[in-house]
């Protein structure tokens, strides 16, 4: 039975599944190299689950329990030396995904699921890192991970489907919808999502339209709750460039080639909301949403 969960990396994504699997009891060892952003992860955790106190959706007692689920380390063997399952949630790396898989070979109990929160980089590759590839999956997780519903369930060339029944399993004991994909480039949100991302930056660069004017086509006309580029200033215009450029690579294929306007805008550090400037501006405390003024008719 799965309780022990150990969680890689203590940024947006990995808080967001600490906070999850916390909430419905699982054991939780979340872990960075960072303390300070542990620390951060922490607080963030509990200001969204004061946010679900506010909604009524949570008790004050749920909120202790959760939070009291979550155990922080620094050292990656300490962090996951009794993990029935890991969600790695570092930094979209390949280099940087194969060492932690490689240490999870040597840390982790040999009967221990290992999955990694990837949004675009081969589980099969992945897997080929250690002498279990059997037992190493994909679980892609959405942003907000506490609220969207959606987990990818990448199967690698290797994986196997008693691994896969697990870890379905385990994504529907969250209040999640697991949907099974197989292990190609961008698996199926991103190589869907980044090629519309990709197409409405090349219409701003080839002066079809305005940002503003992009975004409300999607909105109104297509009833997307958020129009592409400002959908690509949160995820972050960097991580759309590493994904639209897997996939490039993956395929072979010019359609999934960057824009040239994206291409510079992350050389230049506007990222989106990240660095505070993309296709809009971003102030904090501020809901504002202003175009960026190079971008400005």
């Amino acid at each position: 039975m799965v309780k022990n969960i150990s969680v890689i990396g203590a940024g947006t994504m990995g808080n967001g599944i600490a906070h999850v699997f916390a909430q419905h009891d699982f054991n939780v060892a979340l872990i960075d190299v960072s303390a300070p952003a542990l620390e951060s992860a922490l607080a963030t955790i509990a200001k969204n689950l004061d946010r679900l106190m506010t909604k009524g959706t949570l008790t004050e007692v749920e909120k202790k329990s959760t939070l009291a689920n979550i155990q922080t380390f620094t050292d990656l063997k300490t962090g996951v030396a009794t993990a029935d399952v890991v969600v790695e949630a570092a930094t979209e790396n390949a280099d940087l995904k194969l060492k932690i898989f490689k240490d999870l070979e040597a840390f982790t109990p040999p009967e221990a699921i290992l999955a990694s929160n990837t949004s675009s980089i081969s589980i099969t590759r992945i897997a080929a890192a250690t002498n279990r590839p059997g037992q190493v999956i994909g679980m892609h997780f959405m942003n907000p991970v506490p609220i969207m519903k959606l987990v990818e369930v990448i199967r690698g060339y290797a994986t196997s489907p008693e691994v896969t029944a697990t870890v379905m399993d385990l994504a529907k004991k969250l209040g999640k919808m697991p949907t099974e994909v197989n292990d190609y480039p961008g698996f199926i949100a991103n190589r869907i999502l980044m090629p519309m991302l990709n197409e409405a930056i090349y219409a701003l660069y080839e002066g079809v339209a305005g940002v503003e004017e992009i975004d409300t086509v999607m909105k109104l006309g297509m009833a997307h709750p958020m129009g592409p580029l400002q959908l690509a200033d949160f995820i972050g215009l960097d991580v759309c460039l590493f994904i639209l450029k897997v996939m490039q690579d993956g395929f072979g294929h010019p359609k999934y080639a960057p824009c040239p306007l994206l291409v510079n805008m992350v050389q230049a550090g506007h990222l989106g909301v990240k660095s505070g400037k993309g296709f809009y501006t971003y102030t904090a405390g501020s809901k504002d949403l202003l175009v960026a003024e190079q971008f400005r008719r």
